[in-house]
């Protein structure tokens, strides 16, 4: 990949990234007035369900974009999403059925945010996050490696 089209592609993630967070009134509390603005910020949160393990094994692991961004998923259905060291969003992937997870919001289950989530493919090798279409390839699991740590310190 050339790098402009690196840079392409990464000002396209952060650009997308910056997008859904204002979108999905990432305010904070001070600033209720921004948050009143978002689209979602009306709709009220329901509490993120009971999260089986069976449901969302095929997620667990870390998971590659192209842009060198990241999403690491555990068991309980918790995860991140990380680029250059800096969390761009952690919470809850929700099963909604057929591969596809929709993901929490400041600790809350928005329900309709249909492009904050991501979907299996590829025989389950792959995940398309709907937020920029981004597919994300599973990173092999390394022995004697602590998940989550590159060694950079």
């Amino acid at each position: 990949m050339t790098v402009r089209a690196r840079s392409t592609v990464l000002a396209a993630v952060v650009g997308a990234a910056a997008l859904v967070l204002a979108g999905c009134g990432a305010g904070t509390k001070a600033d209720d007035a921004g948050a009143s603005a978002a689209p979602s910020a009306s709709a009220p949160l329901e509490p993120i369900p009971a999260i089986k393990t069976a449901d969302v094994k095929p997620l667990v692991g870390r998971w590659v974009g192209p842009a060198e961004d990241y999403f690491q998923f555990k068991a309980d259905g918790t995860g991140v999403w990380v680029k250059n060291g800096q969390k761009l969003w952690s919470g809850t992937a929700i099963p909604e059925g057929g591969g596809t997870y929709r993901f929490s919001w400041q600790g809350g289950d928005p329900k309709t945010a249909s492009y904050w989530g991501v979907s299996l493919t590829e025989k389950n090798t792959k995940i398309v996050f709907a937020g920029t279409s981004q597919k994300y390839a599973k990173a092999a699991a390394q022995k004697g490696k602590t998940a989550g740590h590159k060694g950079k310190g």
